[in-house]
């Protein structure tokens, strides 16, 4: 494996600007992942296209669409060809098995020495929470043929000072609870190793 792909995380952590990191950060983890796969079975996506359809096929009765906005037919079509749906960060594929595991990077400040509580604000990490919803936790494990029960199909990676964070360790700890192999933290100083590690220890059978 290149050690520049699978250690390196100085560049995007001196990037300016929130959106700047977290796309950096995405690349990074692709990045490490193409890598490690390469002369394998498993392959890495980048912001798949399984759900981009999701929401606009959505039938609601009659009684809501006469209390609601409805737009016209030539209005809903470009929203169509737009995509109605959620688009997952990365995907990881067992090219043998058809197996997916659907993944989201997520990217925040938090409260570390030297700083204070309130530095640990901001709600990127609760947009995971839409995850564990009955909808999309339906669709998700059906496209991603893991049918045992014990794993989740989706796998969330944190970065940043939230993953030293003492609060939102601990509320992330009790999202989860005992699927704790379906997130990790991934801490200022760990090289891209750690990352595949965890793949491999954990979530790597599922997709067998």
């Amino acid at each position: 494996m290149a050690k520049k792909d699978l250690q390196g995380r100085d560049n995007w952590q001196t990037e300016s600007g929130p959106s700047g990191k977290a796309g950096i950060a995405e690349q990074n983890l692709i990045a490490v992942f193409k890598e490690a796969f390469k002369g394998t079975k498993y392959v890495i996506s980048d912001h798949p296209k399984d759900f981009k359809h999701l929401y606009e096929n959505v039938i609601l009765s009659e009684e809501t669409l006469s209390q609601i906005y409805c737009p016209d037919k030539k209005t809903m079509s470009k929203i169509k060809k737009r995509g109605w749906g959620v688009s997952p960060d990365f995907s990881i594929t067992n090219s043998k098995t058809g197996k997916t595991i659907f993944g989201e990077i997520k990217r925040q400040d938090g409260w570390v020495e030297g700083g204070k509580p309130n530095d640990g604000r901001g709600n990127v990490h609760e947009r995971m929470c839409k995850l564990f919803t009955p909808g999309l936790m339906r669709v998700y494990r059906e496209k991603s043929k893991i049918t045992d029960l014990s794993i989740l199909p989706f796998w969330v990676v944190l970065e940043g000072d939230i993953t030293r964070d003492p609060k939102r360790n601990r509320e992330i700890a009790f999202w989860f609870d005992k699927y704790d192999k379906n997130y990790f933290m991934w801490r200022p100083g760990e090289d891209g190793q750690s990352l595949v590690n965890h793949f491999n220890k954990y979530l790597k059978k599922y997709l067998d």
